[in-house]
C-alpha cells in the first residue's frame, strides 16, 4: 500500500494519510489474530497420538470455530458499527488469547470444542475478513480493491508467519507450546491496535482517502447497544435474502469456504501424511500457500479495481476445480515438482475470491456491503465447517480423502457458473 500525503484543513501538509496507517494496524492485527488458522493440520495428529481421538472428533472441533467464525462476522461488522472498530478488536485478540491459552488445559473432546471451537471461533470470527471490508469502506474512497486485497493477505501472512513455528513447536516440543505461541501472537498486537487504530476519519479530522468532499467538522462517537446491533445485522441478511445476488455470492463462497479452510487448511497435512509425507514437510507446503496466497490476493484486489469481478470469481473458482482433480494423484511421501506446482496454484487462488466478492456486496447493497459481506462470509465459514466434518468422515471410513478431493472439484464448477450469472446492476431493494 502506497502512503501519500495530504493537505490539512490549515494548509499544513500531511506526510502520509492517517487511512494508510489504520490499514497497516489492521494488517498487523489480521496477522496476530491468524495464528489458529494454521494450527488444526497441524495440531490433529499430535491430539491423536495423545488421547487416541478419532479424526471425527477433532474435525467437530474445528467444525464449529469454523461455523462460529463465519456466523459472528455480521454481528461483529454491526457491533463495530455500534461500539467502534477498535473496542471490537481488542476484545476478540483477548477472546482468541484466552481460548489459546486454556485449551492446554483439555482431556476430553467437549473442551476442545470449547476452547477452539467457541472462544476462538468468536474471536477470530470477529476478526474474520468482514474487518478488511470494514477497514475498507470506513477508511477509504479509492484504492478500495487494493486495500481489501491487502489486509485480506493478512491472515495469509499470519499463516506463512505462524504454520511453520507452530509445527516445529508442536513436534520438538509439544502441542501445547504451540497453542500458547498462537495465544501470545493474539495478546501481542493487542497494545498496538488500543494505542493506533481509529474508529472513523472524522476522529482525526479527516476525509477518507481519496475523498474529494469537505470535512465534516465533527461527528458523533459510535454509540448504541448490542441488540441494537444484532437487530441491525439480522435485518440486513433479511433484506438482503430478498435478492438473488445475495444468494449467488453465499454458495459460490459457500464452496470457496469448503475447498480451503474446510479440507485443504484442515486436512491438507494429515492427507498428505497418509501418503508417508512427514507433517513439517507438508506444513511447509502448507506455508509456501500462504506465500503465494499473498501475491494472489493483492493481485486480485489490483484486479478487482479494474475487472468486472464477476468474471473474476468465475475464473478463479474454474482454476481451483481443476486443480482439486489432480490432487490426489499428485500427494507422495516426497515433494515432487507437481506438488509444488498445485502448491503455488493454489496459494494464488487462495482467497483471491474476497477483494470481488467484497466489492460486489458494495456495487449491489451500497452503504450496508460489509454487514451483507459479513453474511456471506458466515455461508464461507458454513461450507467450511461441513466440508470439514464430512472430510474427517470420508477419511474414518475409507482411509483416504480421494471421494472429497473429487467432490470438492465438482463445487467448484457449480461456484464458476452462478458466479458468472450474478446480475449486473442492484436491485431496487438492494439500492434501499
Amino acid at each position: 500500500m502506497t502512503a501519500e500525503s495530504v493537505e490539512e484543513p490549515t494548509g499544513t501538509r500531511r506526510r502520509i494519510h492517517p487511512a494508510w496507517i489504520v490499514a497497516l494496524v489492521a494488517l498487523i492485527a489480521l496477522i496476530g489474530a491468524a495464528g489458529f488458522r494454521a494450527a488444526p493440520g497441524v495440531l490433529m495428529l499430535p491430539l491423536q497420538e495423545e488421547f487416541g481421538w478419532t479424526t471425527a472428533e477433532l474435525s467437530l472441533a474445528v467444525t464449529v470455530n469454523l461455523l462460529l467464525f463465519g456466523l459472528t462476522a455480521p454481528f461483529a461488522a454491526a457491533l463495530m458499527q455500534r461500539f467502534g472498530i477498535r473496542a471490537v478488536t481488542v476484545t476478540a485478540l483477548l477472546v482468541i488469547g484466552a481460548g489459546s491459552a486454556l485449551s492446554v488445559f483439555v482431556a476430553t473432546p467437549a473442551q476442545l470444542i470449547l476452547t477452539w471451537g467457541v472462544l476462538i471461533g468468536l474471536g477470530t470470527g470477529s476478526m474474520a475478513l468482514v474487518f478488511a471490508a470494514t477497514i475498507t469502506d470506513t477508511w477509504f474512497a479509492t484504492r478500495r480493491g487494493l486495500v481489501s486485497g491487502v489486509l485480506t493477505a493478512g491472515s495469509a501472512t499470519g499463516q506463512l508467519i505462524f504454520l511453520p513455528v507452530i509445527a516445529a513447536t508442536a513436534e520438538d516440543v509439544g502441542w501445547r507450546a504451540a497453542s500458547l505461541i498462537i495465544a501470545g501472537g493474539a495478546l501481542a498486537v493487542v497494545p498496538l491496535v488500543w494505542i493506533f487504530l481509529r474508529n472513523r476519519p472524522a476522529d482525526l479530522g479527516v476525509g477518507r482517502y481519496g475523498e474529494t468532499a469537505p470535512v465534516a467538522a465533527s461527528a458523533p462517537a459510535p454509540r448504541g447497544s448490542a441488540w441494537g446491533a444484532a437487530r441491525l445485522a439480522l435485518t440486513t441478511l433479511r433484506d438482503a435474502a430478498r435478492t438473488k445476488t445475495f444468494w449467488a455470492l453465499a454458495i459460490g463462497f459457500a464452496i470457496c469456504g469448503a475447498t480451503t479452510n474446510g479440507l485443504i487448511g484442515t486436512h491438507f497435512i494429515p492427507s498428505a501424511h497418509d501418503h508417508g509425507m512427514p507433517t513439517t514437510t507438508a506444513a511447509g507446503l502448507l506455508a509456501v500457500v500462504g506465500v503465494f496466497d499473498i501475491a494472489g490476493t493483492v493481485l486480485s484486489g489490483w484486479l478487482t479495481d479494474r475487472v468486472n469481478p464477476r468474471i473474476l470469481l468465475a475464473a478463479y473458482y474454474a482454476l481451483r476445480g481443476v486443480s482439486l482433480l489432480f490432487l490426489p494423484s499428485l500427494l507422495s511421501a516426497s515433494v515432487q515438482p507437481s506438488i509444488v506446482v498445485f502448491i503455488v496454484i493454489y496459494g494464488l487462488d487462495w482467497v483471491a475470491t474476497v477483494p470481488p466478492t467484497i466489492a460486489l456486496c458494495r456495487e449491489v447493497f451500497g452503504e450496508r456491503g460489509p454487514l451483507v459481506f459479513g453474511w456471506v462470509f458466515a455461508a464461507h465459514q458454513v461450507g467450511a465447517g461441513i466440508a470439514s466434518v464430512l472430510a474427517g468422515m470420508v477419511r474414518d471410513h475409507t482411509g483416504q480423502y480421494t471421494i472429497a478431493w473429487f467432490a470438492a472439484a465438482g463445487l467448484c464448477a457449480v461456484a464458476a457458473l452462478v458466479s458468472g450469472t450474478i446480475r449486473r446492476h442492484p436491485t431496487p431493494a438492494s439500492r434501499a
